[in-house]
């Protein structure tokens, strides 16, 4: 795999209709303007609830009218209001909730959304839904691309009634301009804001844990439960059957559930057709709106019913210890972008284009079509306050009224550009970056723990300077690619990429290549083998290429990474199981951050498919009927995170030091060639040396092992390993061999039954590609 994001982040992409092609967009950054109140936009009832005020920003805009419903679709509007801007380009209305009721027959639930004209499609007083008349151009110089037939739907609402198509609406093309499709009314079909009343559902007492203490369990909140029979068949797949799941990764000890994308994203039409993976979007990287739980992984579907159950769910992780990570694509939108390269007129209208195109999206110099680094259409103007304010405004709301501890930013280098039109340029120093702006806003999570923000990064996007694993501002952990590679080619290219025991070494010990530096620590480096969009854990170790097109249900998945680094072990099934603990292995030994993927804990497979953003099937949600080697493995996951929960000396807050610095003769991480010497310099470079080991002082870290000794053998056969000094008293105690010889329950040694090793100058025959953990007692 190599440092590029993964093909499959060109790919994540799903059809609004049967032509209309949704892809990732991504953000830049700020233009100076007036100060508004943002988080007052939106819809919200007054603190009597007798009004409601509709607030949204347009600065293009000649006119805004608010649309009102009594129902989602099927329906048009009962009333519409003419809006007033305001000197900060907001326009509003406040509406009396009895006015509505009495004039209108509104009661319950108020649907919402807005039509927008502008200076390429000004107001005249004889339009009509439908109609084109006003029109001039379908974008003009400025970028402009308003048209009153398209509904939009509110960036702030706080949720949404339903996907822009449905099995009830499978037309995609009545959302587009161009010349086909200007006309069409997409009022009775398109996506509404609703306007919810406060909820005083709790979301439990927050974790104040360190991110370097915790292990990060990505996962899709679908594919939890979908396919589990312990789960209310109600429940499956649903962010309460997630809440029910708490007390099994709680058990496995997880500390940390990222979630991938629960933003509204247009997914309801993976149920048309059940069984093809045709136009599907599962991953859900086409977020439609930035604020509303997505309502399809909800069991209460009813208004309000989302958010209440997403609290719930997040309180059920809270009572267990768990933080809540979401995954959120700021760098793009679900609009999509042109649908075909050279047609700068037809794009989809849903919301923020209809509203304020050059504000929420990055533009070509001429205006005419949309920037890209994500591979996707083009980027969300994230150098834009407004649209700035929108991604902060969000964050905060997912944070301080949905519960959520942290967030892993999908293709995260857009937010850092200092471009709003015609080019891409990341600057980590630039202080108006996005960025640096919500590490300003919201501080990061202290050291040692404490109330604050986990922030990660996805620290590369396409193209320009986009590629910046290791040089993201202070504040932002990261997913290192750079340690997923160096490992996946060490155990899988040997003889066809060169890895030096240095580089191993750097990895192990936190990054510091990357991380020390700019001020930072092992801990903001998130240290993973795979992550979705890739290979499982198993498959990694199984497979020599991607198996995409399969039949349902394990595809067909279009894109995928071509380069992965994989290799199937000769196809050996122990060697495999061997590798992938190896793997795993790796995560729970280094200093920095662990994140696995979800059901790499028993061994997942996804039957060689890499790409699997469209594969809403059984064979991509979690099984949990397991094997006795998934049992074993699962068995010796489990005791291998509690064995680096059990031991701080694997977790430090600063970058080990080579030195002895507490006067007990022992350094605090020693590296050593496979003869117990000292590795030097000459032993550290050299690619053809496979095998090394270290040592690390577990009473610098109050750690109840007074040593710990790691012994990795890279190469294709047995290597004896002479173990160093364990410390005055001492002995060596094995923890666990990850060798095919001691495949089975008791592979990692439960807390106190570690065998009896010796002491210095013993040798140990370590068998080929396999690592050794070594206790000092």
């Amino acid at each position: 795999m190599s440092n590029a994001p993964q093909t499959s982040k060109q790919t994540k992409k799903q059809l609004l209709g049967a032509t209309i092609l949704l892809s990732l967009l991504t953000l830049v950054a700020p233009t100076a303007t007036a100060a508004i109140d943002s988080m007052t936009l939106g819809a919200r009832y007054d603190a009597t609830a007798a009004n409601i005020t509709f607030r949204v920003y347009s600065s293009k805009a000649t006119r805004m009218m608010v649309y009102i419903y009594k129902q989602a679709t099927g329906v048009q509007e009962a009333v519409a209001y003419v809006m007033t801007k305001d000197a900060n380009n907001v326009w509003s209305k406040t509406v009396s909730v009895s006015t509505l009721k009495n004039s209108y027959g509104v009661t319950g639930t108020v649907y919402y959304g807005y039509r927008a004209w502008g200076p390429n499609w000004p107001y005249v007083s004889t339009w009509t839904k439908g109609s084109a008349t006003g029109f001039s151009s379908d974008v003009d110089a400025a970028g402009n691309r308003f048209n009153p037939n398209k509904l939009l739907l509110d960036p702030y609402a706080r949720e949404v009634s339903h996907d822009p198509t449905t099995a009830a609406n499978t037309d995609g093309t009545i959302y587009a301009s161009g010349s086909l499709h200007r006309n069409k009314d997409t009022g009775t079909k398109a996506p509404k804001g609703i306007v919810l009343l406060s909820d005083s559902t709790s979301i439990g007492t927050k974790p104040t844990r360190a991110l370097k203490d915790d292990i990060v369990y990505e996962v899709h909140v679908r594919g939890l439960t979908k396919g589990d029979p312990s789960i209310a068949t109600a429940y499956q797949g649903t962010y309460k059957g997630a809440g029910l799941k708490a007390s099994y990764l709680a058990s496995l000890g997880v500390t940390a559930v990222e979630f991938l994308p629960v933003q509204e994203t247009q997914n309801d039409t993976n149920d048309v057709d059940p069984n093809s993976t045709t136009g599907d979007n599962y991953w859900g990287y086409m977020t439609l709106n930035y604020f509303a739980p997505d309502r399809r992984y909800a069991y209460d579907k009813t208004p309000g019913g989302p958010t209440k159950e997403w609290k719930a769910m997040v309180k059920a992780f809270h009572d267990a210890g768990i933080k809540v990570y979401i995954d959120v694509v700021y760098n793009h939108t679900g609009e999509g972008g042109a649908w075909s390269a050279n047609d700068k007129t037809t794009y989809n209208l849903i919301s923020f284009r209809g509203l304020d195109n050059p504000v929420y999206y990055s533009l070509t110099n001429d205006k005419q079509f949309s920037w890209d680094n994500t591979g996707c259409g083009g980027n969300f103007n994230t150098y834009n306050t407004i649209a700035q304010n929108l991604i902060v405004d969000s964050l905060a709301y997912w944070k301080n009224t949905l519960g959520v501890d942290g967030f892993r930013f999908d293709l995260a280098s857009v937010l850092g550009n200092t471009c709003e039109h015609g080019c891409f340029n990341y600057d980590k120093m630039n202080s108006n970056t996005a960025l640096n702006r919500i590490v300003r806003e919201m501080a990061p999570r202290p050291a040692a723990g404490g109330t604050g923000v986990d922030w990660i990064a996805e620290p590369w996007a396409i193209g320009g300077n986009s590629y910046q694993v290791g040089n993201f501002p202070s504040g932002w952990a990261e997913w290192n690619g750079a340690y997923r590679d160096t490992f996946r080619k060490d155990q899988n290219k040997m003889g066809m990429d060169a890895v030096t025991p240095g580089e191993l070494a750097t990895r192990f010990a936190g990054s510091s290549d990357l991380y020390q530096d700019d001020g930072r620590s092992p801990w903001h480096s998130v240290n993973f083998m795979v992550a979705h969009d890739g290979f499982t854990l198993k498959d990694l170790y199984a497979y020599n290429s991607k198996n995409n097109n399969q039949a349902w249900p394990y595809g067909p998945s279009d894109g995928g990474e071509d380069n992965n680094n994989s290799w199937d072990q000769g196809g050996i099934a122990a060697d495999q199981r061997k590798a992938a603990r190896n793997g795993f292995a790796f995560m729970m030994l280094s200093g920095g951050v662990p994140m696995i993927t979800g059901g790499d804990e028993f061994l997942r497979t996804q039957y060689g498919n890499n790409n699997t953003y469209n594969l809403d099937s059984s064979a991509n949600w979690m099984n949990y009927t397991w094997t006795t080697d998934q049992t074993n493995f699962n068995t010796f996951a489990k005791r291998f995170i509690a064995f680096r929960k059990a031991h701080p000396a694997l977790r430090p807050t600063n970058f080990y030091a080579s030195n002895d610095t507490n006067g007990n003769v022992m350094e605090q991480m020693r590296w050593f060639k496979t003869d117990g010497s000292v590795a030097d310099s000459s032993y550290m470079t050299n690619s053809s040396n496979h095998a090394i080991a270290y040592r690390i002082d577990g009473s610098e870290f109050g750690d109840s092992a007074s040593a710990i000794y790691v012994a990795y053998n890279g190469w294709s056969g047995d290597v004896n390993f002479t173990l160093p000094w364990p410390g005055t008293g001492k002995s060596w105690y094995r923890v666990t061999d990850t060798s095919n010889w001691a495949e089975g329950a008791n592979q990692f040694a439960a807390p106190g039954s570690e065998a009896y090793i010796g002491g210095e100058w013993y040798v140990y025959g370590l068998k080929a590609r396999a690592l050794l953990v070594l206790i000092a007692k």
